[in-house]
């Protein structure tokens, strides 16, 4: 089986990790004996037309069994260059953007097959419209890499990263400028747990790790997620997190003790928070249920769902 993947999740200076998910997920289909090929293209309003002209001639001289894009607008380079067939993977703000949201639920009506990353995205959240149940929808996440996101000893995290042995560290880790990650909701948590507040958004993925690790705990304070890949990734380190029930959250979440997935209301969460600071290194049982959730095995069930389409066909 031949596939090409279509993306415009290209990682810049401002968010190095942009995209890693792809990229894992097509390295563990090619392990697992796919041939998948790569077509990127920069993010940006005005690369979508020139995509999909450079697609559409890619597409004309090279044969694929099928395309599967990554993010809405890219699924709608993908069909208006002809690619067939077509499965289209909704990330989160393709769905819940004023804007992209109303094109992203167009285009699931004209795809082959509609993957959202996670339940969540074919419901209201925020009260913001999800995807709609086309028939055969399908989740298909795409997992953390458990190569890379692996329990690693507190004390030695910190002291890479610089970071004071006995400090009392809440990592925040996504863009501060995103407004639907809350960063005011993990600022005020961490005012009220005397803790300082690490933030992502720039942090190298091969040091990503290492945050982890180095935190007493992890924070998702999010309006909605897509998926939520940071709280499988803190889970596969056996690092707390706090979230929002947002993306997978409450399916990853639940019955973990030293874990919280409720609304967030900073004395409920304070009050979770602060045994998570007290304790010299907090850890919880959260692996097993990250294996569930990795790379490997979200790549296997991908590809079932490209033999379902195949067979379909």
């Amino acid at each position: 089986m031949r596939v090409l993947v279509v993306t415009n999740f290209t990682p810049d200076d401002a968010a190095p990790q942009r995209g890693r998910w792809v990229r894992d997920q097509v390295d563990e289909m090619r392990r697992q004996g796919l041939d998948a090929e790569i077509f990127e293209f920069p993010r940006g309003r005005y690369e979508y037309a020139p995509a999909t002209r450079r697609l559409r001639r890619f597409l004309k001289g090279a044969r694929f069994d099928l395309v599967h894009a990554h993010y809405g607008l890219a699924g709608w380079c993908a069909r208006l260059a002809g690619a067939r067939p077509l499965v289209v993977s909704f990330h989160g703000t393709d769905v819940r953007h004023w804007l992209v949201g109303p094109m992203s639920r167009r285009l699931a009506w004209r795809a082959d097959l509609v993957a959202g990353v996670s339940r969540a995205l074919f419901g209201t959240e925020d009260k913001r419209p999800g995807l709609p149940l086309v028939p055969g929808s399908v989740v298909l996440p795409c997992g953390p890499d458990l190569r890379r996101f692996h329990p690693l000893p507190q004390v030695e995290s910190r002291r890479q990263l610089g970071l004071d042995g006995d400090g009392r560290y809440l990592l925040f880790p996504a863009n501060p400028n995103r407004p639907e990650k809350r960063h005011d909701r993990a600022a005020e948590l961490a005012a009220a747990c005397d803790a300082e507040l690490l933030s992502g958004g720039s942090i190298e993925p091969a040091q990503m790790p290492l945050w982890v690790n180095a935190a007493n705990a992890v924070l998702v304070t999010s309006d909605y997620e897509g998926f939520g890949m940071v709280t499988v990734e803190a889970l596969a380190c056996d690092v707390p997190v706090l979230s929002t029930p947002v993306g997978i959250a409450p399916y990853a979440l639940k019955g973990i003790v030293g874990t919280l997935c409720a609304p967030f209301d900073v004395d409920i969460w304070a009050a979770a928070t602060k045994p998570l600071l007290d304790s010299p290194d907090t850890r919880v049982e959260g692996a097993a249920r990250a294996a569930s959730l990795s790379a490997a095995r979200m790549a296997e069930r991908t590809i079932v769902a490209y033999r379902a389409i195949l067979d379909r066909a």
